[in-house]
C-alpha cells in the first residue's frame, strides 16, 4: 500500500497531538528571526533535535523531533502546493503549526512558539473539534 499525502497528514497530526497532550498556551510574543530554509536534517539541526525519520518520500519527509520533554513533528515538502494541501487537511485535527517555506512543525502551542524563536515562520492553529464533534451520524 502506497501512503499518500492525505493519509500521512492524519497519521502524523494525530500522533503528535497524542504525544503533546493538552495544556493552556502562552500569549508571549517573542522576537522572530528570518524564516529558516533547507532540508529536514538542516531544520532539525537548527532546532537542536535529532530527527526520527518516519516518512521519506518524494513529496514529503516527516520526522518526530524530541528535545528534553518536548516532542513535535517536522515535515518538509517538495512543493508549496503539497505543503498547503497537507496543512489544510491536517488543521481539521486541531493542533498548532509553525509554517515556513516548504516545511511545517506541528506540536503543542508552547513547543511551536519556542521553535519559532529559532526557525522563524508563521504560527497557524487548527480547528478544535473537542467541544462536541457533529461529524458522526447514525446510519
Amino acid at each position: 500500500m502506497r501512503l499518500t499525502r492525505p493519509m500521512l497528514a492524519p497519521l502524523g497530526v494525530a500522533a503528535v497531538l497524542a504525544l503533546a497532550g493538552c495544556a493552556s498556551g502562552t500569549d508571549a510574543e517573542q522576537d522572530v528571526p528570518p524564516t529558516a530554509t533547507g532540508s529536514l536534517e538542516h531544520l532539525a539541526a537548527e532546532a537542536a533535535c535529532e530527527p526520527d525519520l518516519q516518512t521519506d518520500a518524494d513529496e514529503i519527509r516527516q520526522a518526530i523531533c524530541e528535545k528534553g520533554d518536548e516532542r513535535w513533528i517536522l515535515a518538509t515538502f517538495a512543493t508549496d502546493r503539497g505543503q498547503r494541501e497537507w496543512i489544510d487537511t491536517a488543521k481539521d485535527y486541531g493542533g498548532y503549526y509553525l509554517v515556513g517555506r516548504k516545511w511545517i512543525a506541528v506540536g503543542h502551542e508552547d513547543v511551536v512558539a519556542d521553535l519559532r524563536t529559532t526557525l522563524g515562520g508563521t504560527l497557524e492553529q487548527g480547528t478544535d473539534h473537542s467541544a462536541g464533534h457533529a461529524g458522526h451520524h447514525a446510519g
